[in-house]
């Protein structure tokens, strides 16, 4: 009898697993997606460095992907990407750290496309999503694939779409322009991360084949997804990563003030931002609200005609995580 009831229990937890549902595509109702032009998104990556993934994984000789660079996925998303390759890893860093708010916390973004004859599908890339409050330590995010595994989908157009509500916690689920969100209350309690604090998130390319070089999700599935995508453009196309709650600047005492400079100061119209290597800079107001962010490097004019009279600052973030921050006068 012990038996048969185990059995039976196993069964049950099978079927509701296996017709588990997560959220739908966008534009559908329900979805979670995050359209890149939503007012909540209060930031964006600064840095971002590129470890490239082969066009075919089960080929090495082809070589690695080679689309688009690491300055694409800085900034906004705008639809401009690099391509990661099979198993290839982007690590971003962020000059004001991602914080445990209400809700997602940041969102991915892909160049995913829809199925014309069914808004429920999509072609989708996937990727695992891991954060570090320390720039060493990295925690994966709980993945969830239900699609099925026993046939390889098709990279070939019309062949290769996917429905999001079998998918969770894995960025690529949604269309291009639209987020896939990712709440770090999930993370919470795990020794060595501080969910409070994180300051770089690492996107790492799905290798969607459902052959001996699998990758799987938290349940130990096979994650399915187009494969092989043997061109430059292969693997995970990384746009953005935009993020809904951070830690604002509350002192210039956590910034070296050697490496940035900033003339005229005082200013009227524009002022020119110099900095030995490529960084990203942000503009911030004295009550800490982002007014414009862009890349630096060696020197770059910005017009600040449209400023109110005042004190404002400016955070320079370079590839390698060194900070600055000057201020200047407005007149």
């Amino acid at each position: 009898m012990k038996s048969i009831l185990l059995a039976a229990c196993f069964l049950l937890y099978f079927l509701v697993e296996s017709s588990a549902q997560y959220a739908p595509q966008a534009g559908i109702v329900g979805s979670t997606a995050l359209a890149g032009n939503s007012a909540q998104f209060v930031s964006w990556a600064t840095t971002c460095q590129i470890k490239r993934g082969y066009l075919d994984i089960a080929q090495p000789a082809l070589g690695k992907a080679s689309a688009g660079d690491s300055s694409l996925a800085i900034g906004i998303a705008d639809n401009f990407v690099v391509s990661l390759g099979d198993s290839g890893v982007a690590t971003l860093y962020f000059s004001n750290p991602i914080t445990n708010g209400p809700g997602a916390d940041f969102a991915v973004f892909e160049n995913g496309f829809l199925n014309p004859n069914n808004p429920e599908e999509a072609f989708l890339e996937l990727a695992f999503v891991e954060v570090s409050s320390d720039g060493i330590h990295f925690f994966r995010f709980p993945s969830n694939s239900l699609t099925q595994d026993s046939s390889q989908i098709s990279s070939v157009v019309g062949q290769n779409y996917m429905n999001a509500r079998l998918i969770n916690n894995l960025a690529g689920k949604y269309i291009a322009n639209y987020g896939t969100p990712f709440d770090l209350q999930e993370l919470d309690g795990i020794a060595g991360l501080d969910v409070s604090r994180i300051t770089h998130v690492r996107v790492v390319d799905v290798i969607g084949t459902v052959g001996s070089l699998s990758t799987f999700d938290q349940s130990g599935r096979k994650i399915n997804d187009p494969y092989p995508t043997p061109f430059p453009t292969g693997g995970f196309d990384l746009d953005a990563i935009g993020v809904l709650h951070h830690l604002w600047p509350t002192s210039l005492s956590s910034f070296s003030q050697t490496l940035a400079s900033i003339y005229p100061n005082p200013t009227e119209n524009f002022i020119t931002l110099k900095y030995p290597s490529q960084a990203a800079f942000r503009l911030f107001d004295v009550t800490g609200n982002s007014i414009r962010y862009g890349i630096v490097e060696g020197s770059v004019d910005l017009d600040v005609s449209f400023l109110s009279s005042g004190i404002y600052f400016i955070t320079f973030t370079d590839q390698s995580g060194n900070r600055c921050t000057e201020h200047f006068l407005k007149r």
